[in-house]
């Protein structure tokens, strides 16, 4: 269970008053999100686990609105589901949902990092090349799979394309779950320290500025962990396009109007 899903223990009277005035409710709303954030991106929590909001204003001795504000946030990233009279939990996708959005990070991903590349400073290739250096070194599964995400979105900076770049965050959010599924099967199947070809094949088009063979490369490097889930998918008795926790809102309405029937 985590720290959040939790009664707490204690309660910090200089907080009580952090969400008086708007600049301190918002400092308030960007910490809780930043802690949810980072423990969804972890694993500490999991895909459908519900979001009490009580506990959490007790938790950090805050009123709900800022808890709102924050749980709202995150919807906006992908990272957790809200519905009226249902409340919130930590978001979720299926594998048929997941494979949709692999297939076009697979077209707009090479396109973030085209955008990027050539607007790369040195000192910012420089920098990526050290934590692949490092990558092919780490022993812990969390520092590499919180290292993995921090190298890739560190590739497309350079992309003066903001919406683009909300878009690609908000899809690794959403799928971080099957990315961790990938990287435990590499760790089963290697260990650490685990050597990526790709990874190194990628650096090398960055650091000689070759856009074509790096938008080549990373649309490769998706497509792996995209037909490891149609594999994994296949062998799954889950039945097709069942969701395991209810669809948030918005979900149901598709851009021409019509309804997507349950199944």
């Amino acid at each position: 269970m985590s720290a959040f899903q939790q009664s707490p223990n204690w309660k910090d009277p200089a907080r009580d008053t952090d969400d008086d005035s708007p600049d301190n409710g918002r400092l308030m709303s960007e910490r809780i999100a930043s802690e949810i954030r980072n423990a969804v991106l972890s694993g500490e929590m999991r895909p459908g686990m519900r979001i009490r909001q009580e506990l959490l204003a007790a938790h950090f001795g805050a009123s709900r609105i800022p808890v709102r504000e924050a749980l709202k946030q995150l919807e906006n990233e992908g990272l957790v589901a809200l519905a009226p009279n249902r409340g919130a939990w930590i978001a979720d996708v299926n594998s048929e949902e997941s494979i949709e959005i692999y297939k076009i990070r697979e077209a707009v991903e090479p396109l973030a990092l085209g955008e990027s590349v050539p607007n790369l400073t040195d000192d910012e290739i420089d920098a990526l090349d050290r934590i692949v250096h490092e990558l092919e070194h780490i022993t812990v599964f969390e520092d590499y799979i919180q290292l993995d995400r921090e190298f890739h979105l560190r590739t497309y900076a350079g992309a003066r394309m903001p919406q683009l770049l909300a878009m690609v965050e908000r899809f690794w959010n959403s799928t971080q779950h099957f990315r961790r599924r990938f990287l435990e099967d590499v760790y089963a199947r290697h260990g650490f320290p685990f050597s990526d070809p790709q990874h190194l094949l990628l650096m090398d088009a960055i650091r000689a500025r070759d856009v074509d063979a790096a938008q080549v490369m990373i649309r490769l490097h998706i497509r792996r962990t995209r037909l490891l889930i149609e594999a994994t998918a296949s062998e799954a008795t889950e039945p097709r396009g069942a969701s395991r926790v209810p669809l948030p809102r918005g979900r149901q309405q598709t851009s021409y109007g019509k309804k997507i029937p349950r199944k």
